[in-house]
């Protein structure tokens, strides 16, 4: 059985700390809490569960925190999470049985992160990140922001799931003003860099910034492939905003075809893209293309989960609906309906198209 150090960076986290290492504290073997500068009753609530409270100086950088919790573990392995996280009950079996059965040639474990989901607690956003690494130095932290372990060495891909659970969101510039202030330093970004400011960037509504920052991006050589496509995304989002041409926004979505098969994400935008022009037939070809596609976790690139099933269902609902097709269109409303059964869009679909059909019936 290999041995466990729960590793984590707090500041002002009293409302969702407690619920994160009572998830946990049957499986790690030490938890260690770094405080970065907390005003409430963090260390406080810290303290019911370890005396491995320790206070870090914030630096704007969490890669430097992290590290910093890192080297106070003492067991086999880190576990990293944020205090919003959980370990759901049919998971902490899991991470037992991992505990258990580990071989510890294993270097890192990735594990699938869940961090949005419907009023049914369905994930709607999942992506795979770096979850239980080896403690041996050679594993470190990098990145100011959006901080990363690179991976390499004897990978193992689990289907335990980290499950985000942090229900408040409330708006925050601190990432942006950050990457602003490294570029003030004349810091040079690398591309994984250039990429998450580039977001930063298009979450805060500088589209035009957004554009230059992801065109750099793309033209960096090391970045990785699944960026790229998400880049590209992106970019497409830019020009919708600021109202580029059709050839320009329809031409970049398809440029992601180069770097790999299509996408669930790019086809259901290339859908909403003619369904908005009324060109349904175009839209129906390129949602029903969303529906054959596999739903793939594990190469660690965002996966938006509505795209592998209902939103391609609900939109091909629509579209047959306007080209006159009822009986299709009440299928894939229904098929819609197996992956969200209680979406107020297929409850009024359904009545929609039962008042459609009992209108024919009375001709």
């Amino acid at each position: 059985m290999v041995t466990i150090s729960l590793c984590m960076i707090v500041k002002d986290e009293e409302k969702v700390l407690e619920n994160c290492l009572q998830s946990v504290q049957d499986f790690v073997d030490e938890i260690i809490i770094v405080d970065t500068g907390s005003e409430d009753k963090t260390k406080e609530i810290a303290k019911k569960y370890t005396q491995q409270v320790y206070d870090f100086p914030w630096q704007n950088d969490f890669a430097l925190a992290r590290n910093y919790s890192f080297s106070k573990a003492t067991k086999q392995y880190c576990l990293w999470l944020d205090a919003d996280d959980i370990i759901t009950k049919e998971n902490q079996e899991k991470w037992i049985k991992l505990k258990n059965d580990l071989d510890e040639t294993i270097d890192i474990v990735m594990m699938p992160y869940h961090t949005s989901f419907d009023e049914d607690g369905t994930p709607l956003f999942i992506y795979e990140r770096e979850r239980l690494i080896k403690n041996i130095p050679i594993y470190q932290w990098e990145g100011t922001i959006h901080e990363v372990i690179p991976i390499f060495g004897h990978i193992k891909h689990s289907d335990i799931v980290i499950t985000h659970t942090k229900k408040e969101v409330y708006p925050s510039n601190r990432n942006l003003i950050i990457y602003e202030n490294l570029l003030k330093e004349k810091k040079k970004f690398n591309s994984r860099e250039l990429y998450y400011y580039a977001r930063e960037l298009f979450d805060h509504e500088q589209y035009e910034k957004a554009i230059v920052q992801l065109k750099l991006f793309l033209s960096q050589k090391d970045a990785w492939i699944e960026n790229k496509i998400d880049a590209l995304r992106l970019l497409y989002l830019c020009y919708e905003k600021i109202n580029a041409s059709d050839e320009l926004k329809l031409s970049t979505l398809f440029l992601t075809f180069s770097f790999d098969i299509p996408h669930a994400e790019i086809c259901c935008e290339i859908g909403r893209f003619f369904q908005e022009r009324n060109q349904y037939e175009k839209a129906i070809f390129w949602y029903q293309l969303a529906l054959q596609i596999p739903m793939k976790t594990e190469s660690g690139r965002f996966v938006f989960t509505d795209c592998y099933g209902f939103l391609p269902c609900i939109e091909l609902a629509v579209c047959y609906d306007h080209i006159g097709n009822l009986e299709k269109a009440c299928l894939y409303n229904e098929k819609a309906g197996t992956f969200k059964p209680n979406s107020k869009y297929v409850l009024m679909n359904r009545s929609y198209f039962e008042n459609q059909f009992k209108g024919k019936e009375s001709q």
